[in-house]
């Protein structure tokens, strides 16, 4: 009895015990919760003394902090619905939703339908809300073209029927885009499609032609474009005092910021240049805000973050892909792009380090229909991964 009592404990001592996988992804989860809650205390922050100007004197110290609670919510709720639909679902939808968001960034330039702010048209009024079908376009690019991957998959090398479609279609969105105008959303569905192409295996010599043209196509549009080329000629010497007090303002003023928050920022709430300096500080340029209140310490926690989120969905992507799940691989590493490339264009700007763009952080910035396709897109990576975690204990999806 002793000797088996030995050889029983010798044979657990050596055996391997059983691993216990999470069905989600726990450094993504807390990446993207850490990026939420502090995009809604930096736009408290940012947006708190808004009511003391003459523009936004009747909406009151709370308005925009409660508006985006309310969106961060409703994409927390459209977020828990998509965890519970299948990847595969989203394929058979990805065709009719970019037919759908094409249309609606149609509906948008028709007069009476779209909303005109500043000159540019691309909202649709819905009651107290307003609804931008560019965001739900860079949904539909992205279930587009991995859906266009997976389809075209044996034709990737052929020009007509693998290269032309794409193109075809992305000129329609890119069209449609500039009569908004909306160039920076444009730059965005075009990094995603045009990734995903290039991660799907295009043709390289197409991928090179298509690439030239597009940075050709922005190159001419800035240059044609006298207040665009005014945007860039000031970035390229913001501190000239004609740069300064026109194109560069924003810009001057968000150096301006970082700049007075050195190592540590001056203190959460402390922020001067939020007090009517830097306009749209809690949207465009609240990356400048952080910069000065928390300093290159929370500049470098968002950096992190956000290459957190990359570094994920470009793994959850390849584990599905070596599943021969080529759609959901697509899919997430596509997402991976989305996050990668606006935050780097938002956090470029307001460094100084890239010509002056209207484009939002992603999960921080205030925004309604921004912050609720994020959440969206978010909630596909995760049902992904959980999807793959299900077929590694052996389920079915």
């Amino acid at each position: 009895m002793s000797l088996f009592a030995d050889l029983t404990a010798s044979v657990n001592a050596v055996r391997p015990g059983r691993t216990r996988m999470r069905s989600f992804d726990m450094p993504l989860v807390i990446a993207s919760s850490t990026l939420l809650a502090l995009g809604l205390l930096m736009v408290y922050s940012a947006s708190i003394a808004l009511a003391d100007g003459p523009r936004y004197a009747s909406y009151g110290q709370y308005y925009f902090v409660v508006r985006h609670g309310a969106f961060v919510t409703t994409g927390l709720v459209v977020a828990a619905i998509t965890l519970t639909l299948p990847i595969r679902m989203w394929q058979r939808l990805a065709v009719p939703l970019f037919m759908l968001a094409l249309v609606l960034l149609l509906a948008v330039l028709v007069p009476g339908i779209g909303r005109e702010v500043n000159g540019a048209h691309r909202w649709i009024p819905l009651g107290p809300l307003n609804f931008q079908p560019s965001e739900l376009m860079k949904v539909a690019a992205l279930l587009y073209a991995a859906d266009y991957t997976v389809r075209k998959q044996e034709h990737m090398q052929n020009f007509l029927r693998g290269f032309v479609p794409m193109a075809c279609a992305l000129g329609g969105v890119g069209m449609l885009l500039l009569l908004e105008p909306d160039l920076g959303a444009f730059m965005v569905i075009v990094a995603i499609a045009i990734g995903i192409l290039f991660l799907g295996g295009i043709n390289g010599k197409y991928f090179s032609s298509l690439l030239g043209v597009l940075v050709s196509t922005f190159l001419m549009l800035i240059w044609l474009s006298p207040w665009r080329r005014a945007r860039l000629f000031a970035y390229m010497d913001p501190w000239n005092q004609d740069n300064a007090y026109g194109s560069a303002y924003q810009l001057s003023h968000s150096l301006i910021a970082l700049g007075r928050g050195e190592w540590l920022g001056v203190g959460l709430g402390a922020s001067v240049e939020k007090l009517h300096y830097l306009p749209e500080a809690h949207t465009d340029f609240i990356m400048a805000v952080i910069g000065e209140e928390l300093g290159f310490v929370g500049v470098t926690l968002v950096i992190v973050l956000f290459a957190i989120i990359v570094q994920r969905a470009f793994e959850i992507g390849r584990q599905a892909v070596a599943m021969e799940r080529t759609f959901a691989g697509m899919l997430s590493q596509g997402v991976g792009i989305w996050f990668g490339v606006q935050a780097f264009i938002n956090m470029g700007v307001c460094l100084g380090l890239l010509p002056t763009k209207g484009l939002t952080l992603p999960l921080v910035s205030y925004g309604g229909s921004g912050v609720v396709m994020n959440l969206l897109a978010l909630a596909m990576l995760l049902r992904v991964d959980f999807e793959n975690r299900t077929m590694m204990r052996g389920g079915r999806v």
